[in-house]
């Protein structure tokens, strides 16, 4: 039966259409970089770049070849929509997109990863296979059709997103909806929904449908009696996020999945009337369904195991950010503090105040002031920068942190010298102070 449900071969025109909207997304997200400043923002104009801790070597690029960078992965975009060189243009695009957001996490959002995973996985797809330039330069390309895992694949992929997006709104401050008055509050300026944004049922509505949108949605698409009305919903929904929270290409990106949910000839009958539809039932099992299922096995242990790694790390995540991120862990709190560094000569024993703004950028600030691997990062840039004049230093932080508009709380102890502390991704550091929100 599983067999059946992999490899049975069923009509391609989701997976080709999708390949289209996917393509003509990324360019506009990478041409849009450009154009709205944020290239110059996050990568040009910041002497110093938080970069994914590890990945130190991933670096901007000089002067103003970013531009170029992002300018490359939007071509790439339009070729991936064209079918154009496709295994080659998703290819590079997926290394490219991913060395982006590895190089810099200041700008850190969901969809920047749900990029690498669906660029990923498209890496693996027939896509060029229908309304392609490839397929029309090598006809032996074309086909109708597609195993069915590549459906199964997109779904399940969405339906993890989706399950721990619901299940981390399940805590205080969302259920009393405070968290959201608090990002709403900023939305105030808006012509004309800005004032209407500020009712508390408005609060309420927002978040009691951000839970159960997040946890029926796919098994809505999937259930024939209610898929006219999620799709419906799910355009009303992602709107209302694209309008208010103006969040990139995501809301887009998650209406365009859908048609992996809908019959495949509503779909040829909306955006391909002219395709040959595919009515075999042909199961096809092919040579290489070990290394396939092999694949596929250890990709989502490792999607449904990582969102759970901070379970195993002490303290609460929401105050130490340990395990938050490519969690899905989305628009769950709103951070701030203070932070002030102390660099310590070891030779002299002469201290002095060091102000993070000499190095950083506005938007960077924000973030070392109330993120612990950002105040790490920024000690052990401040020891290298010292150590360039041949001074060797311990530097200390002492930083008060405030979660979802509560009083601001010691958060680091100013006695502990993070240039010689070491960083582990899996596991609590102790010189982030115990948490104030836990109850035990």
């Amino acid at each position: 039966m599983w067999q059946q449900a992999l490899f049975k071969r069923v009509d391609n025109t989701p997976l080709i259409v999708f390949r289209i909207f996917f393509g003509l997304l990324i360019s506009f997200e990478c041409f849009g970089a450009i154009l709205t400043g944020w290239v110059r923002r996050v990568f040009i104009e910041p002497a110093f770049t938080f970069t994914f801790i590890g990945f130190e070597w991933l670096q901007p690029l000089p002067g103003n070849w970013m531009y170029l960078y992002f300018a490359l992965m939007g071509t790439l975009g339009l070729c991936i929509a064209l079918g154009y060189k496709y295994r080659w243009s998703i290819i590079t695009f997926t290394l490219m997109w991913t060395a982006v957001y590895l190089m810099q996490k200041t700008a850190y959002n969901n969809h920047y990863y749900l990029l690498i995973l669906i660029s990923f996985l498209m890496c693996f797809t027939p896509a060029e296979r229908y309304a392609s330039l490839d397929s029309r330069k090598n006809p032996t390309l074309l086909s109708n059709h597609m195993p069915a895992w590549v459906r199964w694949t997109v779904i399940f992929q969405l339906f993890i997103v989706y399950t721990y997006a619901a299940i981390a709104k399940l805590y205080g401050d969302w259920l009393d909806f405070s968290i959201i008055a608090i990002l709403l509050k900023g939305k105030a300026s808006y012509p004309l929904i800005g004032e209407w944004l500020q009712h508390p049922w408005v609060h309420y509505v927002v978040g009691v449908t951000g839970i159960v949108f997040d946890m029926l949605i796919v098994p809505a698409l999937l259930w024939k009696p209610t898929r006219k009305w999620a799709f419906g919903f799910s355009i009303f929904f992602h709107l209302f996020n694209s309008i208010v929270f103006q969040i990139g290409i995501f809301p887009y990106l998650a209406l365009a999945f859908t048609v992996f949910f809908f019959p495949p000839e509503t779909i040829r009958r909306i955006f391909l009337p002219g395709k040959t539809p595919y009515a075999g039932e042909e199961i096809r099992v092919p040579t290489y369904k070990k290394p396939l299922l092999l694949g596929l096995g250890i990709y989502f242990i490792f999607q449904i195991g990582l969102p759970l790694r901070h379970h195993f790390i002490a303290d609460d995540v929401l105050w130490t950010e340990e395990g938050h991120r490519m969690s899905w862990r989305m628009m769950l709190r709103a951070r701030s503090g203070l932070v002030q560094f102390m660099v310590r000569e070891n030779q002299t024993g002469e201290t002095s105040v060091v102000h993070p703004g000499l190095y950083l950028s506005s938007q960077q600030l924000e973030k070392v002031s109330c993120y612990p691997d950002y105040i790490w990062q920024f000690a052990q840039f401040l020891r290298k920068e010292y150590a360039k004049e041949g001074k060797e230093v311990s530097v200390f932080a002492k930083a008060r942190v405030s979660i979802n508009g509560k009083p601001l709380q010691p958060f680091t102890d100013p006695s502990v010298d993070l240039a010689a502390e070491k960083w582990s991704h899996f596991k609590h550091h102790s010189w982030i102070l115990p948490s104030p929100l836990r109850s035990d």
